[in-house]
């Protein structure tokens, strides 16, 4: 099957709108590309709830507060395309920066409490971007649903919170973390990291897993958070950006487990920045 990509809001919206006259439900999986297997698995998720699926590529600059980042992030529509083709995706939609932004652009969607602190705290205006960028993304699909990723727990929390005040009308489908076979958090940035890097990168997710495991044991929360972050530091990594044990859904602090919590870190190794979460569940 040939895969379609459409460039301009006008063509996507006119696609969208001869499905809707057929009743057909349709799915959106935003993505910035360098797709791997655990976008595949967003696509695979959204193509169990839809009729029809629409992947975006779109590398967006305004949720980059590093420009040498946002230069070094891989490009590989023509890759990305055939993945995508041959999951008989219907439609990849890949504007570019000028439409997404057109000349006069002067909006920008920010939302409080769940974007605050984590990586918010580390990188200014990011989630301003992100959110901009999303709600743009959904209004343009016109999407009944959309799937994102908990590996990005907190941009996931994000657009749970800005689809819900500003009522969009698209459900929000959260897909579950995917890990190489040594528990690796799969992401575009890990072909960044050295032979020895990406050797000693699993020690972050295995670090979590056992903090977690002795959370939900009923181990006291900041001696078991402070052993975690002393293990990450001996696997090598360079420093330990945050490690934060949040409420599932409101993202709040925690100093006790009495609901679904979730323990968040952010760690940098090599220059390259990885992020992962857990869940803890209460004792």
């Amino acid at each position: 099957m040939s895969l379609e990509i459409v460039r301009s809001v006008a063509a996507l919206r006119a696609r969208v709108a001869g499905w809707r006259k057929e009743g057909i439900r349709v799915g959106v999986v935003p993505t910035m590309g360098a797709l791997h297997e655990g976008h595949m698995s967003l696509v695979r998720l959204a193509q169990s709830h839809a009729d029809r699926v629409i992947v975006t590529l779109f590398v967006n600059p305004t949720q980059f507060n590093n420009k040498d980042d946002l230069a070094a992030y891989p490009r590989t529509e023509h890759e990305d395309a055939a993945k995508l083709a041959a999951l008989d995706v219907d439609i990849l939609y890949a504007p570019d920066a000028a439409e997404m932004y057109p000349n006069g652009f002067s909006t920008t969607v920010s939302v409080k409490g769940v974007s605050e602190g984590l990586c918010g705290a580390f990188r200014p205006g990011h989630f301003d971007g992100v959110a901009t960028v999303v709600t743009k993304l959904l209004l343009q699909s016109g999407a009944d649903c959309a799937v994102f990723g908990e590996k990005d727990f907190q941009q996931l929390s994000v657009i749970r919170r800005l689809v819900a005040d500003l009522d969009i009308p698209v459900e929000i489908i959260p897909g579950p973390t995917v890990r190489e076979t040594d528990g690796l958090a799969m992401s575009s940035r890990n072909v960044r990291l050295t032979p020895d890097g990406r050797a000693a990168a699993p020690a972050l997710a295995a670090a979590l897993f056992e903090a977690a495991t002795k959370l939900r044991t009923g181990a006291p929360i900041a001696p078991t958070i402070a052993a975690t972050r002393d293990a990450i530091l001996a696997a090598g990594f360079t420093e330990v950006e945050y490690l934060e044990l949040r409420d599932a859904i409101s993202l709040a602090p925690v100093d006790a487990l009495t609901g679904p919590a979730r323990l968040l870190v952010a760690a940098w190794r090599d220059g390259v920045r990885l992020i992962d979460n857990v869940q803890v569940d209460r004792p």
